[in-house]
């Protein structure tokens, strides 16, 4: 099923979205927020798959026409956000052309953050910063929202625990990250909000797009209008999201509604282009010796889109604009 928050207040109305996009119902009679829905998982996903059925044969009560711009992040407040960088082409172009390695355990354990997790913005809603000198970039990357993990969880079991997945763009500030990171204390203001797309997706949804560790498709990637990435999205990578929420499980325990993000989405084959301008950047050094794309703007557009197999939207769309802080 496709779940949606209108907004409403701090953390949205939650409502049932058909699989085509085009209509919606609330299911304020199940559960008030996507938030109070995750808390009671077991008791309230099959009303919620049942009315999705229904939405879906035309035999909705209430049912209305959706509009995108209506609606906020489907999970506008997440308890907590685990991101990760578990493409290897993605950090390896990116740290040699910084003349840096990767970590000599990299492939023995993830790489994993945590990020902002209390204010994802909208799918449409501008990105507002102090500055547009602060290398402003954006990263394409596809979430999974679990339920309660237990400590411990191995990443053979850890993936049952996804209720969903999300379309993410992991805002991203390159001129504050390499001094963060040489101070050996992680990211910080290098890492402000992020947005997530307007529809949360169930793993069965996906069908054959989620083979239980990996979600497949196309991501689809614009800067300034220009497409720059079209990117598989479930290879070249050593891990799947069950060994990202193991790691963390470690130590501590889950709460629902917790993201996990496998990091900016890359291939091996540079064909298919990039899901954030750094990539392009580390490339264009690597091959040319300069950088030559700009960063971010103020003024100019993102646009990051996943379609399946049949060239359909399976998230929507993020489209985002960047403008000062103090901006009308």
């Amino acid at each position: 099923m496709k779940l949606a928050s209108l907004r409403r207040d701090r953390d949205g109305a939650l409502i049932v979205v058909s699989r085509d996009l085009a209509s919606a119902v609330s299911a304020a009679g199940i559960a008030p927020t996507l938030q109070s829905a995750l808390d009671r998982w077991p008791q309230v996903e099959g009303a919620l798959q049942a009315l999705y059925e229904k939405l879906n044969a035309g035999q909705a009560q209430d049912a209305f026409a959706l509009r995108l711009e209506d609606l906020d992040a489907p999970l506008p407040r997440a308890y907590q956000f685990l991101d990760g960088a578990a493409y290897p082409s993605h950090i390896t172009r990116n740290r040699k052309a910084r003349g840096e390695t990767l970590p000599a355990d990299f492939y023995e354990k993830p790489l994993v953050y945590q990020g902002i997790s209390h204010g994802f913005m909208a799918w449409n809603e501008t990105v507002r910063l102090p500055s547009d000198d602060l290398g402003i970039d954006f990263e394409a990357e596809i979430c999974a929202i679990t339920d309660d993990v237990p400590m411990g969880v191995s990443a053979e079991d850890a993936p049952a625990h996804i209720k969903l997945f999300v379309l993410v763009n992991d805002i991203s500030l390159r001129k504050l990250i390499p001094p963060e990171l040489k101070r050996t204390f992680g990211f910080l203001t290098g890492k402000p909000a992020s947005s997530m797309g307007p529809v949360a997706v169930t793993p069965d949804e996906l069908g054959g797009l989620w083979d239980g560790k990996l979600v497949s498709g196309t991501m689809n990637c614009w800067v300034r209008g220009e497409r720059v990435g079209t990117i598989e999205t479930g290879k070249d990578t050593p891990f799947h999201y069950g060994h990202l929420i193991a790691h963390v499980a470690q130590t501590r325990n889950f709460e629902p509604g917790t993201l996990v993000g496998l990091g900016t989405v890359s291939n091996d084959d540079e064909s298919a282009g990039c899901g954030c301008i750094g990539e392009i950047r580390a490339l264009e050094v690597l091959r040319d010796g300069a950088a030559k794309t700009p960063l971010f703007a103020f003024g100019d557009e993102v646009r990051i889109e996943h379609l399946d197999r049949n060239s359909n939207s399976v998230f929507g769309r993020i489209q985002q604009t960047f403008a000062p802080l103090d901006a009308a």
